[in-house]
């Protein structure tokens, strides 16, 4: 099955691939001719997966998802949220960069809980619809906390400072297969494996 995932991240598409497993083609923008950096001005994560899901098929006509994810850091208010990829000033997806700015903001504060949380946004075609698609959003969170320094060398983004409950290890320490056992990305990806091996023909 052939689906387009609205990302040129590299990270998260070997994520998604392996996640998704055999059953599943997933493409990238740039398997697709997309070289756009599609604008995130959402407000909220499900916001910007959409965005980025609708840009791509009222463009190229296929059926694609795209996924939003933020840090919420409990005593931040919930920073750095929907602006997590982009939290340190003038950067854009500068890991080093937002986890310097996470630590310092938070300094000596003992509340250092936190989630993870993804939203999936899925549109495929439906000829019965008025507009020509089905869309769909799929959730997925992980709560933890904060360490005080970085731990590990996996994954990507936050992952050397996440401490999921149950664990007394970072998610970069863990490494991507316990992490895409247990991740806020591959809850959501489970809701949507699950709904479209149900729904191959609409594919």
């Amino acid at each position: 099955m052939k689906i387009v995932f609205a990302t040129n991240n590299e990270n998260k598409l070997k994520e998604i691939r392996k996640m998704l497993g055999i059953d599943f083609e997933v493409m990238s923008l740039k398997d697709i001719g997309c070289h756009v950096d599609i604008p995130e001005t959402g407000d909220t994560l499900a916001e910007n997966a959409l965005l980025k899901a609708q840009y791509i098929f009222d463009n190229y006509g296929v059926s694609c998802f795209a996924d939003d994810t933020g840090l919420e850091v409990e005593t931040l208010n919930g920073a750095p949220g929907v602006h997590s990829a982009r939290y340190a000033e003038n950067t854009d997806h500068d890991s080093e960069a937002n986890m310097t700015k996470l630590l310092r903001e938070l300094g000596e504060n003992n509340n250092r809980r936190a989630r993870f949380c993804t939203v999936i946004a899925l549109i495929i075609k439906d000829t019965q619809a008025t507009d020509g698609r089905n869309t769909l959003l799929f959730e997925g969170e992980i709560r933890g906390h904060i360490a005080r320094k970085k731990h590990g060398n996996e994954g990507f983004g936050y992952d050397p400072l996440f401490i999921p409950e149950g664990y007394e290890q970072s998610f970069a320490e863990l490494g991507i297969d316990i992490k895409n056992k247990i991740s806020h990305r591959s809850k959501a990806v489970a809701k949507l494996s699950k709904y479209l091996k149900s729904n191959n023909s609409c594919i």
